[in-house]
Order: C-alpha cells, then sequence, then structure tokens
C-alpha cells in the first residue's frame, strides 16, 4: 500500500534517502519513476497529488482506496518513523533527543548548503560518469567545510554517527562520496564512515540498481 515515486535516474539524493529509510523500516512499498528530463513530473495529476510536484514523493493507499501523499524527504522520514515505530521496526532517527536534534542539524544541512560541491560534484558522478575538471575554489572550500564537519561528527572506530544508525548516516555518506569517488582526499577514519554506510544492504540496493542511460535535464 506504499509507493515511493523517484526519479528514473536513480540519481536524486533525496529520493536515495527516503529508498534507504524504507529499506531499514522493512515495510513492503513499491516504486514508480517519474523521468524529469522529459518532465513527467509535471503531467497527469501528478504534480496536484503530490503537491509539490517533485519527487520523491510518498503514496500510502489503504484498503478503501484512499490516499495520502507526501512530498519533501526529510518529511518522508520522520512520517515513516511515527507511521512504523518501534519497537516492531528499526528507528530513522536517534531515540535520544539531543542526538535526533544533531541528526536532523545533518540533514538540513547537506539539503540547503554545499551548493559548490553540487553544483560541480552532482550525483551524475557518483552514479554515472565520474567528474573530469577539477574544484573550483568555492568549491574546495566547501570541500574543507564538509571534511572539517564529518571529521568533528565520526568517531573513531564508528560506522555510525550515533549510538546506531540513522538516515543522517546514509545522507552524509552519500554527499561524502560526492568528493571520495571523485578523487577529492578523504581522512583515513571519514573512508571508513563512507565505506560502513556504502556496505549497507539499504544502500547497495540504490547503488547496484540498474539505470537507463543518463540525459541531462
Amino acid at each position: 500500500m506504499l509507493t515511493l515515486f523517484v526519479d528514473a535516474y536513480y540519481i536524486s539524493p533525496y529520493a536515495f534517502s527516503c529508498f534507504v529509510a524504507l529499506r531499514e523500516k522493512g515495510v513492503t512499498f513499491e516504486m514508480e519513476t517519474k523521468n524529469l528530463s522529459k518532465r513527467e513530473h509535471r503531467q497527469g495529476d501528478y504534480p496536484e497529488r503530490s503537491i509539490t510536484g517533485r519527487v520523491p514523493a510518498l503514496r500510502e493507499r489503504d484498503e478503501r482506496g484512499d490516499e495520502f501523499w507526501l512530498s519533501e524527504s526529510s518529511a518522508i522520514i520522520e512520517y515513516l518513523d511515527d507511521r512504523f515505530p518501534s519497537p516492531a521496526h528499526p528507528t530513522l532517527l536517534p531515540r535520544d533527543a539531543r542526538q535526533r536534534a544533531r541528526a536532523r542539524m545533518i540533514m538540513a544541512w547537506v539539503r540547503s548548503d554545499l551548493m559548490p560541491i553540487r553544483d560541480e560534484r552532482p550525483t551524475t558522478t557518483v552514479f554515472y560518469e565520474r567528474a573530469e575538471t577539477p574544484l573550483s575554489p568555492a568549491a574546495e572550500a566547501a570541500a574543507a567545510r564538509l571534511i572539517q564537519a564529518a571529521n568533528t561528527l565520526i568517531h573513531d572506530g564508528k560506522a555510525s554517527l550515533f549510538d546506531s544508525w540513522s538516515a543522517a548516516d546514509a545522507d552524509l555518506a552519500l554527499m561524502l562520496q560526492r568528493l571520495a569517488l571523485n578523487g577529492h582526499p578523504i581522512p583515513d577514519k571519514v573512508r571508513a564512515f563512507i565505506d560502513a554506510q556504502w556496505a549497507r544492504p539499504s544502500v547497495r540496493a540504490w547503488i547496484d540498481r540498474e539505470r537507463i542511460p543518463y540525459v541531462a535535464y
């Protein structure tokens, strides 16, 4: 009864975040794709039902056929934690109030800042072809901020940021992979964190998906 709408190229970091969250929750869901280069997210009744006309969007349909729609990845993740609570399902955000607040901070930060990295190392360079041009001074400065923050947040020998895995781990790892996979120097403990996140089955299920040829949009 759950459907996650994602981009057809499987490159959206926000769709990635929701997909990983659903897999970690262990709930059954289907996926439907929208080809953004063909503006499928602007066609039919999708813009009205999703409200924002963007991906990802989550549709929940009950036995009577009534539907609930929700857009924006952070809202979807928090809804999933409320809708499928522990102990029946793993949590997506830490139980401790301060850790939960810190997780939300990290998730908000990688969605709203570090624009030079997002511009010059888009997720196509993670899931398709690697970048061929060096970072600009602005992107180098953003990369230094990102790595400094990661060094502060990641504790030696820890595979996750908090007492247990959270959605913030996957989000931060993907942001860091924009640098790591494109040859940027990464400190050893940060690389170990990235590798641990990249090996999670929920993350591998997204990485290893067969992708259609990319068309820029």
